[in-house]
C-alpha cells in the first residue's frame, strides 16, 4: 500500500532546492503527485509545499535521510502524513454561528477532521454540543489564569491537533498563544483596525461602509495581528441596516473560517514572520 505524505518547507533562497528535494523523495522510492513553491525576494525565502507517494513505510526512512539535506541547507522543514485523521477543539463564546457551521462541516465530511470537544465560556453553549455529540467543557474560574489551564487541558485531553476560536471572545494569554503557535485559528470580521472594539457593525454603518469582510488568522500574543490566512469581502449598501450587516457579515465568517480550516487540515498554509503563503 501507498503512503501519501506531505512535506513543508522553508529555506534561505539558494540554487538546487527544488532538485534537492525531488532527490530526496525519489532515493525512497517516492513519486511526487503535486508540488508547488514560491520565492519571496523582499524576505530571501524559498518555500514549498510537495505532495508525494512512498511505499508503506518509506515515509520513516525518508524522514531520517531529509534530516541530513535539511541540515546541510539550512532548511526548515514538517512532514506530514495526509491519512492521519485529525481532530479539532472548537471554542466559542455567545456568538454561535461559526461553531454550528464548522459542526455541520465535519458531520457531513466538508472537513476532513472531528470534532474533539467543544469548550465556551457560556454554559448554553452545552445544548450545539449535545446536538452533535461532542463533550463540552465550560470554560469557568476567577481568572484568566484559571480558565486557560481548564481551556488547554480540555483541548490536550480531546488529542486535538487544531484549536478554532470561532468567535470566542476572551484574549488569550502570550503563554498560551506560544503554545498554540501555527495550529489555532482565529476568525473576526475584517473592520479591523479600521473599527476595533465594541458594535463594530454600528460603527461601520454611520461610517457609510461599501465594503464588509472577514479574516481567518492564525493567533499570536499581537491581538487579532497573526498571519493571516483567508479573507474575503462582500459589498454592502446604505440600504443594509446594522441588523442586515450583522447577518451578512456573519455568512462571510462562516464562509472565511471553513475555508482557512480546510487549508490547514490540508497542509496548504506556510507561516513564516507574519505573512503566510498559501498553496491553493
Amino acid at each position: 500500500m501507498a503512503t501519501r505524505s506531505v512535506l513543508l518547507v522553508v529555506a534561505p533562497d539558494q540554487r538546487g532546492l527544488v532538485a534537492a528535494v525531488a532527490e530526496a523523495i525519489g532515493a525512497v522510492g517516492g513519486n511526487i503527485v503535486d508540488a508547488d513553491q514560491h520565492t519571496d525576494a523582499d524576505a530571501a525565502l524559498f518555500l514549498q509545499r510537495v505532495d508525494f507517494e512512498t511505499a508503506e513505510g518509506a515515509a520513516e526512512h525518508f524522514a531520517v535521510r531529509f534530516a541530513d539535506t535539511a541540515k546541510r541547507l539550512d532548511l526548515r522543514w514538517e512532514l506530514y502524513d495526509a491519512a492521519r485523521p485529525r481532530r479539532l477543539a472548537l471554542v466559542a463564546s455567545r456568538e454561535l454561528h461559526c461553531l454550528y457551521d464548522v459542526l455541520a462541516r465535519c458531520a457531513a465530511g466538508e472537513l476532513d477532521a472531528t470534532v474533539g470537544v467543544v469548550a465556551s465560556n457560556h454554559v448554553s453553549t452545552a445544548e450545539v454540543a449535545a446536538r452533535f455529540e461532542v463533550p463540552f467543557v465550560h470554560i469557568g474560574g476567577v481568572d484568566r489564569g484559571e480558565r486557560e489551564a481548564v481551556l488547554a487541558g480540555a483541548v490536550e485531553e480531546a488529542g486535538a491537533d487544531v484549536i478554532v476560536l470561532a468567535r470566542y471572545m476572551q484574549i488569550l494569554s502570550a503563554e498560551l498563544c506560544a503554545e498554540w503557535a501555527g495550529r489555532a485559528i482565529n476568525i473576526h470580521h475584517s473592520f479591523l483596525p479600521a473599527f476595533a472594539g465594541a458594535r463594530p457593525y454600528h460603527q461601520a454603518h454611520r461610517r457609510g461602509v461599501k465594503l464588509i469582510g472577514a479574516t481567518a488568522h492564525y493567533v499570536t500574543a499581537d491581538l487579532d495581528a497573526g498571519p493571516i490566512i483567508v479573507q474575503d469581502v462582500t459589498p454592502v449598501s446604505h440600504r443594509d441596516d446594522v441588523y442586515r450587516l450583522r447577518r451578512r457579515g456573519a455568512d462571510l465568517e462562516r464562509v472565511v473560517l471553513a475555508r482557512a480550516i480546510g487549508l490547514h487540515l490540508e497542509h496548504r498554509v506556510l507561516a513564516y514572520g507574519n505573512r503566510t503563503v498559501v498553496f491553493d
